[in-house]
């Protein structure tokens, strides 16, 4: 598979995630001032892993369907991830030519919506209802000759493929799940970007430390912590997420109404060289407990 298809994928949706992500935006104005590059580590997404009826017959919501995307961009699975205590599995993605053509890794989670009690996976499953999703493999079978739109095409998965969850619904599963209620609001829209700061070869910044306490100068609402240490070979923080004006439908009337929530946040990560069969290697995974932590960014503050 053509790497430059993901290259164009990822672009178009660096632009549509950026202008939403005003932080992602202040980020790369910084770092390009002075001088240094703006590449990204990965790419998170998030999904539901259950079995619902479709036009298409059944379909899995879960990594099942992002990595069939994934997989097509000629992308492999480099890892995987469990998170017991919040119902939640992830994999992350390499593509081969990773460096060659500066592709991101994909973190892909989804929460395993059979694990939640039944009054939640019932509000669940009535809201993801009669789902329309787009096909990958039909994508790419209909534009396989055009890079440009082929990507324009795939670009359309990324969105909500359902129609708005109802206002209690969403906010009786965020009592149990703050991850299905985003999802519910969000679909496959992009959790996060992460600035790489190992790429930024800029000495005005040069590590996580200088980069994160400057963005917190700038204005940009940063986490406390930054999550791992050097010797686990990643250390991570990001922004707080932004709050968006998202769509659900009112209760009594069944009209559209406009509700505040959370949509994404900007991350920042450092990689370090650990040991690995006796040669010191770039790490180049993840730490799960720096996932779990990085997952609560999205969780409405009362």
């Amino acid at each position: 598979m053509n790497p430059e298809i993901a290259c164009h994928l990822w672009e178009l949706l660096w632009r549509e995630y950026s202008s939403r992500v005003s932080y992602a935006q202040t980020y790369a104005q910084m770092i390009t001032k002075a001088g240094g590059t703006v590449a990204n580590d990965h790419i998170a997404f998030r999904s539901l892993r259950m079995t619902v009826d479709s036009p298409q017959g059944k379909v899995n919501l879960g990594i099942e369907y992002l990595g069939e995307v994934a997989e097509a961009l000629g992308y492999e699975v480099a890892g995987e991830y469990s998170f017991s205590e919040t119902h939640l599995y992830a994999r992350h993605y390499r593509h081969p030519q990773q460096e060659e053509f500066d592709l991101p890794k994909l973190f892909i989670s989804e929460l395993i919506v059979d694990q939640l009690p039944e009054e939640t996976i019932q509000l669940i499953q009535q809201t993801v209802k009669g789902v329309n999703l787009l096909s990958p493999s039909a994508i790419f079978k209909n534009f396989d000759d055009n890079i440009k739109r082929l990507a324009k095409e795939l670009w359309k998965i990324f969105t909500c493929p359902w129609q708005p969850p109802r206002r209690s619904v969403v906010e009786q599963v965020n009592k149990v799940t703050q991850y299905g209620a985003w999802v519910l609001l969000h679909g496959y829209a992009v959790n996060h970007f992460t600035g790489y700061v190992n790429r930024q070869n800029t000495p005005e910044y040069p590590d996580i430390d200088t980069t994160a306490r400057r963005l917190e100068n700038l204005g940009v609402p940063m986490k406390p912590e930054i999550e791992g240490d050097v010797a686990c070979g990643l250390r991570q923080t990001a922004t707080q997420a932004v709050t968006e004006i998202v769509t659900v439908l009112d209760e009594l009337t069944d009209t559209e109404i406009q509700i505040p929530w959370t949509y994404a946040y900007y991350e920042i990560a450092q990689r370090y060289m650990v040991e690995e069969s006796g040669k010191q290697v770039l790490f180049d995974a993840f730490l799960g407990r720096n996932a779990q932590q990085l997952f609560e960014m999205t969780r409405i503050q009362n």
